[in-house]
């Protein structure tokens, strides 16, 4: 069927049929679109970083492991302080906008303004994340 099909002139197609009136950029555009969509509303979140070749080979590596979020998060947890989760950090961080701190900058801030902490209404849960600081970043001394 070619060979009539080259003799009388007709033009062969080639690849897929197509079954869609869209171009295949489009096609693939859209589908994007939907997945982005789709994670965004799963509550996930797209985030790009620039690392040197051997740490992003690394972290690749690292993140097809089963156990990767979980250990990530507690990397997470224990290298930066939620201000929203600790009421006295919250009124400590006032003047400021950033919605997470750096550990040891949590524990400077806590020691630097500890007459300003209500310790009588202070939860168990702040309590532990000082003792925590006080431990890592002041040799369980809490200069106050």
């Amino acid at each position: 069927m070619t060979a009539i099909a080259k003799q009388n002139g007709a033009k062969l197609l080639r690849g897929r049929p197509r079954t869609s009136a869209l171009t295949r950029t489009e096609q693939l555009r859209r589908a994007k679109r939907a997945q982005r969509e789709r994670a965004r509303a799963s509550g996930l979140v797209h985030y790009q970083i620039a690392l040197p070749r051997a740490e992003a080979e690394r972290l690749k590596a690292a993140m097809r492991l089963q156990d990767f979020t979980p250990r990530l998060k507690a990397l997470l947890e224990e290298t930066v302080i939620a201000v929203d989760d600790y009421d006295n950090l919250k009124a400590l961080c006032w003047s400021r906008r950033d919605r997470f701190l750096g550990a040891e900058e949590a524990f400077r801030l806590y020691e630097r303004n500890w007459r300003h902490v209500d310790r009588g209404n202070m939860t168990q849960a702040e309590r532990a994340l000082i003792a925590r600081l006080a431990e890592r970043f002041g040799n369980g001394v809490l200069n106050v």
